[in-house]
């Protein structure tokens, strides 16, 4: 185990030149067209450490909606190796969010400054999976020996997709019962679980006519003009939204966790010499566990309906265009070895670790609702200044050793064998 600490810190550049090799993959959900790419690149990367790999798509009738923003085949990869171990899943979500505009370096292309690591994806997830693979580099080159035979999960559309990947291998019992999570922090945390999120694409239609036209009787019906006693409405609803607060504990020092109502995109018109037609509007909430989703989304139709029927001739459509539920508490009796691996690679005190909840959402509600297991661990490069899903995200070379070291500690057979639930002696 020493010698293979050693042999991460010694090999990190090459974890950091892997990251370029993923960040240049656009991922980029919507419309996660990227997907079978990289799939390519995983199966490149761990066929060397006698990994088996098995793409696994998400049929299109589970995801596929009119006028949604998914698009291009829903591509899953499932790397594992087998000795008769007990299995360990290790999960990624490969997709990032679209880069926003303020970029100011290529969001595809990895640029280093120092230690720092900057790219779409470095902090969520891509430089995770650069992290693990340098840990299983580790164990092989310098023999260490493993508790737990790992399953790699590379998954889509966890960037609140309506049918995300991870969702569809829990569903068809592809799901390792014992997960390590990585779209989590690493900051000496103890998950208590998240929220829920969906996302509705509301379409309003009016009528095209000449701009000239517009201002006359019969002279064409202004979708966008006419939108904004909705979007009023949106906006009250959204203060209303607001006061509700969940009972999940926040992240320390942070005021309590409140339910969100968000308008995320709007789009309409053509050009100046036209009446516009056509508004689409992306609405994100954000619903605590407490929350009904079918409650929360009922709400938001009623005042699309009631605001779109005063503007006589407009009409309106709705779908439901992504949908991650809530995570309920994921402990469970690996969470102490992972603290002790997390102390080992990051250097954390045992009494530094804090438990809490988050209004940001992870797809694994659904491994919970189709598997019956609650326990789901959770780490990863998360930190608040990592500027996640904004421009600029950042990782550290030093946070992807500590993760690689935590990674390397947890997985191996004589670490820690007091806290682990799986060997014979605990389990009997």
């Amino acid at each position: 185990m020493a010698r293979a600490t050693g042999w991460i810190g010694a090999h990190a550049d090459e974890a950091a030149a892997e990251l370029g090799r993923m960040i240049a993959v656009d991922t980029s959900f919507p419309p996660g067209l990227g997907y079978d790419d990289f799939a390519t690149l995983m199966e490149e990367l761990v066929a060397p450490l006698g990994f088996a790999t098995e793409r696994v798509a998400v049929p299109e009738t589970l995801w596929r909606v009119p006028h949604g923003p998914a698009s291009g085949p829903r591509a899953n990869l499932i790397a594992s190796r087998s000795s008769g171990r007990p299995a360990c899943g290790l999960y990624f979500h490969v997709d990032t969010v679209p880069a926003a505009p303020g970029w100011e370096t290529d969001p595809l292309r990895m640029e280093r400054d120092g230690d720092r690591l900057i790219g779409l994806g470095a902090a969520d997830m891509k430089g995770c999976i650069a992290a693990i693979l340098l840990a299983l580099r580790a164990a092989d080159a310098c023999g260490v020996e493993l508790a737990y035979d790992p399953v790699l999960l590379f998954c889509t559309d966890e960037e609140g997709g309506l049918y995300p990947g991870i969702r569809y291998l829990a569903e068809q019992d592809l799901v390792p019962a014992h997960v390590l999570n990585f779209n989590g922090s690493a900051e000496a945390r103890i998950w208590a679980g998240c929220f829920g999120l969906f996302n509705v694409l509301v379409r309003i239609h009016g009528q095209t006519v000449h701009a000239g036209e517009g201002n006359r009787k019969g002279g064409g019906l202004n979708a966008i003009e006419g939108a904004l006693p909705l979007l009023n409405a949106l906006t009250v609803l959204k203060a209303r939204i607001a006061t509700r607060v969940s009972t999940l504990p926040p992240p320390p020092d942070k005021p309590p966790l409140t339910a969100q109502l968000n308008l995320a995109a709007i789009r309409g018109g053509t050009a100046g010499g036209q009446v516009p037609a056509l508004l689409e509007l992306t609405l994100n909430r954000r619903y605590a566990p407490e929350e009904r989703f079918e409650d929360a989304l009922a709400e938001i139709e009623d005042v699309i309906r009631r605001s779109i029927a005063t503007v006589p001739g407009l009409s309106v459509e709705t779908v439901l265009v992504g949908h991650l539920m809530p995570t309920a508490d994921p402990g469970g009796p690996h969470w102490p070895r992972w603290q002790a691996a997390m102390c080992a690679g990051f250097g954390y005190a045992p009494e530094a670790f804090r438990k809490w909840g988050a209004a940001s959402c992870s797809d694994f509600g659904w491994v919970q609702r189709a598997t019956g297991r609650q326990e789901v661990l959770l780490g990863g490069l998360g930190r608040p200044d990592r500027n996640v899903h904004a421009p600029g995200e950042y990782t550290t070379i030093p946070d992807i050793i500590s993760l690689a070291q935590a990674v390397l500690a947890y997985l191996a057979a004589d670490f820690r064998p007091d806290l682990n639930p799986d060997l014979p002696s605990k389990q009997s």
